[in-house]
């Protein structure tokens, strides 16, 4: 361990809390979560940090589950239905970019296993919000969103995660994720527009 690394020794112990472990976290960014690293930006040892958190997997999920739970998910501003697909396109916005700002974020979001009671109760609380507001139903409220979600999460992921990299050699990597969120963005619209008349024949 190098010399900058150490935990503080002097005055009183640093205070291990779960908002401090997410802020960094999320500083250090999940795919490079390490517990010896994070315990050291936390100034403490990591078995001081173990004690709280009993495994690196388990230390990962509390930051996904904190990135989540940080996301401000767009609100209706039109009631209607057009004002419906208007929505969605601000909504896969908001997912695009919530991933594109969060590396290695997705498995916690985009497996119904993965996500903890907290993360439940915000979609939860999102479709029915949704439900009340263009009067649907909240099944029909959570087959949609979910279903823009999903894909959405699934192709930005994608998108990011191969930007830049082989085997395009030496490609510019904001010029190819620019090219690649054009298709992006012109393929949820399709799922948009399709989820919505799939909508109009559900009962």
């Amino acid at each position: 361990m190098k010399a900058s690394e150490q935990p503080a020794t002097r005055g009183r112990p640093r205070t291990i809390t779960r908002e401090r472990i997410a802020d960094i976290g999320i500083g250090v960014g999940l795919p490079n979560i390490t517990f010896t690293g994070l315990a050291a930006a936390l100034g403490v040892s990591h078995m001081a940090l173990y004690k709280h958190v009993p495994s690196l997997e388990e230390l990962k999920q509390l930051v996904a589950e904190e990135i989540f739970n940080r996301w401000e998910i767009p609100q209706p501003a039109d009631s209607s239905r057009d004002g419906l697909r208007e929505y969605l396109t601000v909504f896969a916005t908001s997912v695009r970019e919530f991933v594109k700002a969060h590396p290695g974020v997705t498995p916690y979001v985009i497996r119904r296993l993965a996500a903890t009671q907290s993360m439940i109760d915000k979609i939860d609380g999102h479709q029915r919000h949704i439900a009340n507001t263009y009067g649907i139903s909240k099944e029909q409220a959570r087959w949609l969103l979910a279903t823009v979600a999903f894909h959405c999460l699934a192709a930005a992921d994608t998108v990011y995660s191969v930007a830049g990299k082989e085997p395009v050699v030496n490609a510019d990597r904001a010029e190819e994720e620019a090219e690649m969120e054009v298709e992006l963005c012109q393929g949820i619209q399709a799922l948009i527009v399709g989820a919505l008349v799939m909508l109009e024949g559900m009962p």
